[in-house]
């Protein structure tokens, strides 16, 4: 064989067995197989060779360096620094064996785990059988590498004993016609497949006889004596199919004739019903379960509709829907209503809808047929069901198949809001501020102008005398620098002779819809608007053609001239194509001037203003920002504009003057009265709403409800402009962000200190501004967002032109690993020394670690962006420990199915902590603690993902090539994945044993001696009766892993630990001292009950609401208090009833838990 032939090494990947396989394969084929079994002899000092001995030596050498070679080549880099002191290819050989097969103990004890599983194998329902000899010879096969004798035979009577049903006339057959003891593996998989691919054919062709059978038989679509319904006439012929006998019809679960399969008579009460017109599929069969599991609710893929036994779980129902559903034994019940159910499933609120209540029925059932029609996904796999949102990618439930192969949903009863009762709302004086607020804060001059000259219908005039405050929410929403106006050197003479258009965005939250984008269209002659909302920009063709039918029909004129900048949007070549046909004339901005659609650059900006000045008025969730920006358009078209003369842009665009008389303020209470068809006598008659604009269909309010999530179009509404919905999650919204340079990939946007750049001033909302070309000062190249200067430190690196923005929403984002101490910014860090450090020790980390490779972006592939984020780390007694850098990628960025797949990862309960210390307590054992470094970055990634190179380390002159991840990084969805994986499977190799309920618990036994290991994320405890099996757990430990030993444990998720020769002893001291601090109860009296004497707590209470948000904050942090001062339980768990709607009484009972938390600060247990 010639040296110079092209070799393909195999890599460690792992996975020994396999690698071992190859390699011994390769190095056989080389004819060099013995130095790795003999190795090279070693010759003694003195001894002298003779010529064909040293001969003979040297070819072995030369060899043993060949071996070497590949091994080297094979292995990966930080494999290769634990075994580099290997002398010869036979020490490296089995210094690989030693590590990942073990000794003869542990390969011992992998085979007990592997005839475990030998032994519970069986073949699914619904597994092919390929799939199942898969599984069944790959625990085989790694059975026999471990020196099992694991004959054919024995394979073959394990498979043919674990079968499915549909088997069983096979296995009998191949048991008559073949010695077990002689038949192959390979001989009884290709039988099967067979039999499999008959079964396979006889079920397509029963389905195809059964649907023909049945169309003949009920005479196709004819009326006549035929129980089926159609068009047709006459008996069972309907338009000319006639009656097939059923004499020659044979049956292929009996193989009689005379009836199809479903109506076979062997079937019994077991049998599957097709569902008929006036009954409905409940399910074939579940187990009964008892009376008193009400909360318990079954997955059932055969249930045509959701349905439920209790009547007082609904918070809606309708009497009136009435209906029969079939059981799977034939039995019939009824449906006595529909309605809603409000449920809590895995800790979130959930409204279930159109659910059936059927008196009498023990089962609770979730449909999922109707469940997917609700846009919801289904992943079954490995025995777990989850249930996912589709649009929101969020999961939604789970479940983990019961013993009868059943899911099973555990939901608790939400109590539905008392809604308020209805009460007719006199509404407040239309003052000016009124109006502005409805106006959503347009400037007071331009309204007065509208008032003054009667530009709208039912807007009343103001006193001028009026003082007029100053307004913070238009401050904060649009206040600018001042502007420098130019006069218009051009203006259209009619309707759609001129078309401004630009997109703005990515705007950030991204709606629950998925919209992204504003697309507007501003007539140039009325400066009337029209809006769309784009999820992606390349729906920009399509809008604009709806834009470009919908205005030509309703002003009767052509579109003549269209005005854009020159994103990709809008230069396609489907979108040329389409003005060429149509005769629009294209007009394009010079690169790097976005002034010369100032028009269409202006309007976005006024319709942000107003869309964020309207959400901040009554603290709507940014998430609704699409239908405050479609409000904000039907309130600017009818406001005035310094372009038009007295006019406002609708009455321009169709001659009639509009009427403001129905305008309220985006997100007021609106109460919507309920039709009477929808309520019995007494129901409430008004549900409450929040107010989000005016229907484009109907003259009615577009609501939203906020208990259901949907929208409900109404004009018999009362409002109440003085309140807003009490959003829960309002204090975790983020801050909404929308970025205009993404919409111009071929020039920069503007930046806000550009002295060129014009302001829209404080007295009108639009103006007209430069139109043509003029000339300007160069572009300043920048970026939307802080403008940071580099230190000096950073001399010798490349920068790049970092255009990648951060954003608030980010920063806000990431806050939440963030300390109140703590830089929240790169640039702030590199200001002191200890967090250079820290940045520099990050890097070094994950370079060495091999974590990644630079490379170019490859085409169609997407680059995640990468986030500083800085901790202090404290020690047990509050001091600082070390500084520490993190770079975390953005990984809410990343989407399910392209950059991730599986990101469930288990950490350890408080239980298993709190379970090992007592054990170690009661034996006298000493319990250690180590420290993973950078542990995600240990996890190897499955999948293929792209960051952008870290800010200060940037690489000289490849500044616009990417990183690839070789492993995980901090941030992404699959890091916690990726590195339970990776260390489960080393736990495993060193013959531990995983707990199966709890999965971050793991237990190694030699003879009398146990070790005991318990995994949170990064850190890790462990215990155990031999001082040597500790050492050695941590010296291997610190080999495979980059660690910091921690010594014995003494700080652990906010606990203190003492071990001392009196016992073990655990507290919250410095805990318990920031929950003080945090109420201000430094100062006050201690107290030695916490629970008053004598004093009953009751739902109404006592004194005036208080804020439950904070109410819930202090519940939380007594609660998690708890873990080391079970005296406070049961006060916390009391007041914890009240968490909805706490009130004084209930505040000032959790404030005394505080007071006695005071007087018991320093207590341990």
């Amino acid at each position: 064989m010639s040296e110079k032939e092209s070799v393909i090494i195999p890599k460690f990947d792992g996975d020994y067995e396999h690698w071992a396989m190859l390699m011994e394969n390769l190095i056989r084929s080389k004819e060099w197989w013995d130095i790795v079994e003999t190795g090279v002899p070693q010759v003694e000092r003195g001894v002298i060779l003779t010529g064909p001995q040293r001969t003979e030596l040297a070819e072995k050498t030369v060899k043993d360096h060949k071996v070497k070679n590949y091994l080297f080549a094979s292995i990966d880099k930080t494999i290769l620094k634990t075994i580099l002191q290997k002398e010869t290819s036979k020490d490296l050989w089995e210094s690989m064996k030693r590590k990942y097969q073990g000794n003869d103990r542990v390969q011992s004890a992998q085979l007990q785990r592997l005839r475990r599983s030998f032994e519970v194998l069986e073949m699914k329902l619904g597994e092919t059988i390929t799939g199942y000899f898969s599984r069944v010879m790959e625990v085989t096969n790694t059975m026999r590498n471990l020196g099992e004798d694991m004959p054919d035979s024995k394979v073959v009577e394990k498979i043919l004993r674990t079968l499915v049903e549909k088997f069983t006339y096979v296995v009998c057959a191949i048991e008559e016609s073949n010695n077990i003891k002689d038949l192959t593996v390979d001989g009884l998989q290709s039988s099967l497949m067979v039999h499999e691919q008959n079964l396979r054919r006889h079920d397509v062709e029963e389905r195809v006889l059964k649907v023909e059978g049945q169309w003949r038989q009920d005479g196709g679509r004819g009326r006549g004596g035929s129980p089926s319904r159609g068009r047709g006439r006459g008996g069972y012929q309907g338009r000319g199919r006639g009656f097939v006998s059923r004499d020659t019809v044979e049956c292929f679960k009996c193989h009689k004739l005379g009836h199809y399969k479903s109506e076979c008579p062997s079937w019994g009460k077991e049998a599957n019903y097709a569902e008929i017109e006036e009954d409905l599929l409940l399910m074939a069969h579940v187990e009964q379960i008892n009376e008193e599991e009400k909360h318990v609710w079954f997955l059932d893929s055969g249930c045509s509709n959701h349905m439920c036994g209790a009547k007082e779980w609904f918070i809606e129902l309708d009497y009136g829907y009435k209906q029969n559903v079939k059981l799977g034994d034939d039995r019939k019940m009824a449906v006595e209503g529909k309605g809603k159910l409000r449920l809590e499933i895995d800790g979130r609120a959930q409204v279930i809808s159109d659910v059936y209540f059927v008196p009498g029925l023990k089962n609770n059932l979730f449909s999922v047929g109707q469940l997917q029609q609700k846009g919801l996904r289904f992943i079954i796999e490995d025995d777990v069901c989850e249930v996912w949102h589709k649009v929101e990618r969020r999961m939604v439930m789970h479940s983990t198949m019961t013993k009868n192969r059943m899911f099973v949903i555990l939901a608790s009863v939400r109590k539905a809001r008392e809604i308020e009762e209805e009460r007719c709302l006199q509404v407040a004086e239309k003052t000016d501020n009124l109006w502005h607020k409805r106006f959503g804060h347009l400037n007071h001059k331009g309204l007065r102008s509208l008032a003054d000259k009667k530009m709208v219908n039912g807007l009343p005039k103001f006193t001028h005398e009026e003082e007029i405050a100053v307004c913070e929410i238009c401050l904060k929403g649009k206040q600018i620098r001042e502007s420098i106006p130019r006069e218009s050197l051009w203006k259209s003479t009619q309707v759609l002779q001129l078309v401004h258009t630009d997109i703005c965005g990515p705007i950030n939250p991204t709606s629950e819809s998925g919209k992204r984008y504003i697309l507007n269209f501003i007539d140039d002659f009325s400066r009337k608007c029209w809006t769309y909302l784009l999820s992606e920009k390349s729906e920009t063709f399509q809008f604009f053609k709806e834009f470009q039918a919908e205005t030509e029909r309703e002003s009767g004129q052509k579109l003549i001239c269209l005005r854009s900048d020159r994103g990709g949007e809008y230069n396609s070549r489907e979108f040329e194509e389409h003005c060429k046909e149509f005769g629009i004339k294209r007009q394009l901005t010079a690169a790097y001037t976005p002034q010369q659609n100032g028009v269409a650059e202006r309007k976005n900006r006024s319709v942000m203003n107003m869309t964020r000045c309207m959400l901040m008025e009554m603290s709507v969730p940014r998430k609704f920002w699409p239908e405050a920006v479609q409000y904000a358009v039907y309130v600017l078209n009818r406001s005035p504009s310094k372009a038009l003369n007295d006019i406002t842009p609708e009455e321009m665009w169709s001659n009639w003057k509009p009427s403001v008389e129905h305008l309220k303020i985006f997100g007021s209470l609106a109460y919507a009265l309920v039709p009477y068809q929808r309520r019995i006598k007494l129901d409430e008659k008004s549900i409450k709403c929040v107010m989000f604009g005016v229907s484009k269909e109907s003259k009615a309010y577009r609501l939203y409800e906020p208990d259901t999530g949907k929208i409900l179009i109404s004009r018999d509404v009362h409002f109440d402009e003085s309140r807003g919905w009490e959003w829960e999650d309002k204090l975790l919204e983020q801050e909404l962000v929308w970025d205009d340079s993404e919409s111009k990939p071929a020039e920069e946007a503007v930046p806000e200190t550009n002295h060129n750049e014009q302001q829209v001033p404080e007295g009108i909302e639009e103006e007209a501004i430069e139109e043509e070309t003029h000339q300007q000062p160069p572009p300043v190249e920048t970026r939307v967002g802080r403008q940071r200067q580099h230190p000096v430190w950073m001399k010798d690196y490349v920068t790049g032109n970092a255009k990648i923005l951060i954003t608030e929403e980010e920063d806000e984002i990431l806050a939440l690993f963030i300390g109140p101490d703590d830089p929240e910014y790169f640039e702030d860090a590199v200001e002191l020394d200890v967090w250079k450090k820290a940045m520099e020790a990050e890097i070094t980390s994950i370079e060495e670690n091999n974590t990644w490779e630079l490379m170019e972006l490859p085409e169609g592939a997407k680059v995640i962006g990468l986030k500083w984020i800085f901790k202090t780390k404290f020690n047990e007694k509050g001091e600082v420990d070390k500084f520490k850098a993190r770079l975390v990628a953005k990984g809410y960025h990343q989407r399910y199915g392209v950059d991730f797949y599986e990101v469930f990862a288990p950490v350890a309960k408080w239980d298993t902590i709190r379970l090992i210390l007592a054990l170690a307590a009661e034996k006298e054992w000493k319990i250690f603690q180590l420290d993973v470094k950078s542990a995600f970055l240990q996890g190897d990634l499955e999948e293929d993902v792209f960051v952008e190179q870290p800010k200060g380390f940037e690489v000289e002159d490849e500044s616009s090539k990417v990183y690839k991840l070789k492993k995980a990084l901090y941030g992404l969805k699959q890091a916690p994945r990726a590195w339970y994986s990776r260390i489960e499977g080393y736990f495993e190799k060193e013959g531990f044993q995983k707990c199966y309920c709890e999965h971050t618990l793991f237990v190694k036994k030699e003879g009398s001696d146990i070790l005991i290991v318990s995994l949170y994320v990064d850190d890790l405890i462990y215990t155990g009766s031999s001082m040597t099996m500790t050492e050695n757990f941590k010296r291997l430990m610190m080999e495979e892993f980059s660690m910091t030993d921690l010594g014995m444990m003494k700080y652990f998720l906010g606990v203190e630990v003492i071990q001392d020769e009196r016992g073990i002893f655990i507290n919250q001291k410095k805990y318990a001292a920031e929950i003080i601090k945090k109420y201000g109860m430094e100062e006050c009296n201690s107290v030695k009950n916490p629970i008053v004497p004598g004093q009953k707590l009751t739902k109404a209470g006592a004194g005036e609401a208080v804020d439950p948000t904070e109410f819930k904050q202090l519940i939380g942090s007594l609660r998690y208090l708890t873990t080391t001062r079970p005296d406070l339980i049961y006060s916390v768990n009391l007041a914890s009833r009240y968490m909805e709607s706490p009130n004084e009484q209930h505040m000032s009972r959790e404030l005394k838990d505080s007071e006695y938390n005071t007087s018991m600060e320093k207590k341990q247990i």
